[in-house]
C-alpha cells in the first residue's frame, strides 16, 4: 500500500473509532448528522497531524505483526471468557455486546501499550519518540553510515538495539526499489534506490554530511557498484563494511549486527553460495577432527569452520611451525573452551604420522597438506612427488590404520588433463588415497576445485604488492582465465560435499566438485584491482604481458575426459568416471618414490606422467560415443598440449 492509501486509511479508522466512541458513551441516538461531522472533523484533525508528524512514513510491513496479534488473542480469549463465566452465574451485563467490544479494544490497547512504553524505556528511545517531529539528524560526533540494502535488511539492522553501538550515525538508507523514497525506517530516512547511488552521494556531499562509511546488507557480489567507483571511496576514505555472515562463520559471542571491513576478495568476487551450515555441524559435532596443513590457507579456514561447529577434540597438524603457531594462538583465543592440539609434523614422515594418528585416534581427518605453487613445484618436481603423492599416500594409510570413519583429500582443478607437475601429483594423489585408505570402516571423499581468491601464492597478493609498488602488473597471459571464489566459501563447500559424502549408503566413486561460477579472466581481475586502488589501468598503472610459463594451462576443467558429472547437492557436483579407475601397482608407486628420493628429475616426470595417462584413459566404447559426459572427448589433452610456453 503506498503513503496516499495508508494515510486514506488512517483517517478512516479515526472517522470510524469517533463514531465508536459517541455509540458507546451516548448511545444509538448519537449516528446522526451532528455525529457523522463530529467524525469527519476528528477525522480532518488526524490528517492534519499525519501532515505534521509524517506518522505514515513508517512501513506498516515492519510493524510486530505477531506480537500485536497474541495480544488481540489475549484480549478476545479474556472476554469470551468473561461472558461465558457471567452467562453461566445470570450477571446481567449493562451495554451488552458494545461493552464487550469496548473491553476487547481497550484491553488490547492497553497490553499494547504498556510493552511499548517498557520497550522505549529499555531502549532509551522514549522521551526521543515522544517529542521530535522529525527523523533525527546523524550526531556530529560520530561517523556517519549510508546503509545500502534492501527495506526489509535495513528496517531489521536499525531495530537491533546493539546493530550500531556507539561507532556511527545512519544518515539514509538506500534500496533496490525507488518508489520506497521518502520511507523511514527506524527513524532513518530512505534518500533514494541504489540506481541513484552517485546522486544520493552528491547531495550529501552538498548538504555537508558525507558518510564516513557505507555498510552494504545484500549478500550479493558488488560489481554492480563497480570497481571503479568503489575504488573512489576508498581513496576519499569511505570504509566499506558487511555484517557478518554465514560464510564467515564467526566466533560465538559475536553479534550477527557485528561490522566488519569488506575484504578485497569480496569486492573481486561473484555471489558467494550460502548453505545450510546444519548438515556440516551434524558431521563435525562431537567428533574427533585432524587437519592436516592447519596452518595453510586452506587448512586454516577449516579449523576455523570445524571450531565453530563443536567438535569434541581438534587436532592442527603442520610442517610449518610459523603457521601452526598463529592458527593454534586463533583457536585457542575464539573457543578457548575447544579441546585441541598442536603437532609440528610432516606428511612425508610415515613413522612419526602413524604414531600421531594412533594417539588422536581421529574420527574425520581432512588432508590439505600440499605443494600447491605451479612454477615452484614444475622446478622441483621430487618435492612435488614426495609432499602431494607420497605424503597423502601417508595420511591414508595413517587414517586407515586408526581407524578413522571419513578422510577428506582437498584436491585441484589442476589435476583435470594436468599440464603441470602440481596438477599431474594432485591426480595421482587423488587415486593413491582411494587404493591406500579406502576399504575397511574407513570413507574417502575427494574434493577438487579452482582458485581461492587471497590464499598464499595466488594472483590477488601478487598483483596488491605490483599495483602498491606503481607496476607494472605482470601477468602471462591476456586470455588465461581461472575460476575463482573466497577462502571460507571454498571451506564452506569441502565440508558441505564431505558431509553430503558421509551420509550416503554406498561409498563415493566419484570425485566431489564445487559449483565456482563462470571462470574470470586473469586480465579483468588485474583491471578491476587497480580501479579499486582509485587508479586506472594502462593509465596510472601498467599492465604487463610476460608470456604462458612451463606447466601452465590458458583455462581449467573440473571434469576431465573421462568423466562424468552429475548434481549431488546445492553447490556441489559429482564428476564420476565413465569406466572403474586401473589401481596404481604397488611397484609404480615404489619406483617413482625411489627416483623422487634420488633426485631424478627426468625420471620422476617421466613416470608421473605416465601414471597420469593411465588414470585418464577413455574406454574405447566411450570414445566411439564422441562426448564424455559435457565435454567433447580429447579436450583435456587438447588443453594441454597447447599451453606449453
Amino acid at each position: 500500500m503506498g503513503r496516499m492509501g495508508k494515510i486514506a486509511a488512517h483517517m478512516v479508522l479515526a472517522f470510524v473509532a469517533m463514531l465508536l466512541a459517541q455509540a458507546l458513551t451516548a448511545g444509538a441516538e448519537t449516528f446522526t448528522a451532528s455525529a457523522f461531522a463530529h467524525a469527519a472533523l476528528f477525522a480532518g484533525a488526524a490528517l492534519l497531524v499525519e501532515i505534521l508528524f509524517q506518522v505514515e512514513r513508517s512501513p506498516w510491513r515492519f510493524f510486530a505483526a505477531s506480537d500485536g496479534l497474541r495480544l488481540a488473542r489475549s484480549a478476545a480469549l479474556s472476554v469470551l471468557t468473561f461472558a461465558l463465566i457471567a452467562r453461566l452465574l445470570d450477571v446481567r451485563q449493562p451495554g451488552g455486546l458494545r461493552t464487550l467490544a469496548a473491553a476487547f479494544l481497550l484491553l488490547t490497547a492497553a497490553l499494547a501499550g504498556l510493552r511499548i512504553v517498557r520497550r522505549a524505556l529499555h531502549e532509551k528511545v522514549l522521551v526521543d519518540a515522544l517529542t521530535r517531529l522529525r527523523p533525527a539528524p546523524a550526531s556530529p560526533a560520530l561517523p556517519r553510515l549510508l546503509i545500502v540494502g534492501s527495506a526489509n535488511e535495513a528496517e531489521a539492522f536499525l531495530r537491533a538495539p546493539a546493530a550500531l553501538g556507539e561507532r556511527y550515525a545512519p544518515v539514509g538508507v538506500l534500496t533496490p526499489e525507488a518508489r520506497e523514497r521518502g520511507d523511514e525506517l527506524g527513524g532513518v530516512c530512505v534518500l533514494g534506490a541504489v540506481d541513484e547511488f552517485d546522486a544520493v552521494m552528491a547531495q550529501l556531499r552538498d548538504g555537508g554530511l558525507q558518510p564516513s562509511a557505507l555498510l552494504f546488507l545484500t549478500d550479493g557480489p558488488l560489481s554492480a557498484f563497480g570497481a571503479e567507483r568503489l575504488g573512489r571511496l576508498k581513496t576519499e576514505g569511505v570504509r566499506l563494511l558487511r555484517r557478518q555472515g554465514l560464510v564467515d562463520m564467526a566466533a560465538p559471542g559475536a553479534g550477527g549486527a557485528a561490522l566488519r571491513e569488506i575484504s578485497l576478495e569480496e569486492l573481486l568476487s561473484r555471489a558467494p553460495v550460502r548453505l545450510d551450515p546444519a548438515p556440516v555441524r551434524a558431521l563435525v559435532a562431537g567428533k574427533r577432527v585432524l587437519v592436516t596443513g592447519a596452518g595453510g590457507s586452506i587448512g586454516s579456514e577449516l579449523a576455523r569452520q570445524i571450531a565453530a561447529s563443536g567438535p569434541a577434540q581438534l587436532t592442527l597438524l603442520d610442517a610449518a611451525e610459523a603457521n601452526l603457531f598463529h592458527i593454534d594462538r586463533e583457536l585457542g583465543e575464539a573457543w578457548p573452551q575447544l579441546p585441541r592440539r598442536d603437532v609440528l609434523c610432516d606428511v612425508r614422515d610415515a613413522a612419526r604420522l602413524d604414531l600421531v594418528f594412533a594417539a588422536e585416534k581421529p574420527d574425520l581427518v581432512f588432508h590439505a597438506a600440499a605443494l600447491k605453487h605451479v612454477t615452484l613445484v614444475e622446478n622441483h618436481p621430487c618435492e612435488g612427488v614426495r609432499t602431494n603423492v607420497l605424503g597423502s599416500r601417508n595420511v591414508a594409510a595413517a587414517a586407515k590404520a586408526c581407524g578413522a570413519a571419513h578422510l577428506a583429500l582437498i584436491s585441484t582443478d589442476k589435476a583435470v588433463a594436468p599440464a603441470s607437475v602440481m596438477g599431474a601429483t594432485k591426480r595421482v594423489a587423488e587415486a593413491v588415497v582411494r587404493q591406500v585408505g579406502g576399504g575397511a570402516d574407513t570413507r574417502v571423499s575427494v574434493v577438487r576445485f579452482g582458485n581461492v581468491l587471497g590464499s598464499a601464492g595466488s594472483v590477488v597478493p601478487i598483483f596488491q604488492h605490483q599495483i602498491a609498488r606503481g607496476g607494472p602488473v605482470t601477468l602471462t597471459d591476456a586470455e588465461v582465465e581461472r575460476y575463482f571464489m573466497t577462502i571460507p566459501e571454498a571451506v564452506q563447500l569441502v565440508l558441505r560435499a564431505v558431509a553430503l559424502s558421509a551420509v550416503d549408503k554406498a561409498p563415493p566413486t566419484g570425485v566431489l566438485t564445487l559449483e565456482m561460477g563462470e571462470p574470470v579472466k586473469i586480465i579483468d581481475l588485474a583491471r578491476r584491482m587497480i580501479e579499486l586502488q582509485g587508479l586506472v589501468p594502462d593509465k596510472d598503472i601498467e599492465i604487463k604481458i610476460t608470456g604462458l610459463r612451463p606447466g601452465e594451462k590458458l583455462t581449467e576443467a573440473l571434469v576431465d575426459v573421462n568423466e562424468t558429472a552429475r548434481p549431488k547437492s546445492e553447490g556441489v557436483t559429482e564428476a564420476t568416471p565413465v569406466a572403474p579407475l586401473p589401481p596404481i601397482p604397488s611397484e609404480a608407486l615404489a619406483a617413482l618414490e625411489a627416483a623422487a628420493l634420488a633426485g631424478d628429475e627426468f625420471s620422476v616426470r617421466t613416470q608421473l606422467f605416465g601414471l597420469v595417462e593411465n588414470l585418464r584413459a577413455v574406454p574405447a566404447e566411450t570414445t566411439d560415443k564422441g562426448t564424455i559426459g559435457n565435454e567433447p572427448a580429447g579436450k583435456g589433452k587438447t588443453a594441454a598440449a597447447k599451453t606449453r610456453a
